[in-house]
């Protein structure tokens, strides 16, 4: 973009800086959801809330696969990455 261009979108640059800050903040609660770590935690808290009897088995269930579907999408590579770890 030229200089003209740049002095006709100063008036947007808090639209675009705030923009940014989301895609950020973004990109940060998906790293954090879809963490491996993070998710074997909850994998074993949910194991432990059905020995207590918290829960039962089909509520265990469902909420494994859910905790699953997360895992293997945290699990793959990501487009921009190399081999799945983010630079």
């Amino acid at each position: 973009m030229g200089l003209i261009g740049e002095v006709l979108m100063l008036p947007f640059a808090p639209v675009r800086g705030s923009l940014w800050a989301v895609r950020q903040v973004v990109t940060e609660a998906e790293r954090q959801y879809y963490d491996p770590a993070a998710i074997r935690a909850e994998l074993a808290q949910l194991e432990k809330r059905l020995e207590a009897g918290e829960i039962d088995d089909e509520e265990f269930d469902r909420l494994e696969d859910e905790l699953l579907d997360r895992l293997e999408i945290g699990l793959r590579p990501r487009a921009g990455t190399d081999n799945g770890t983010i630079r």
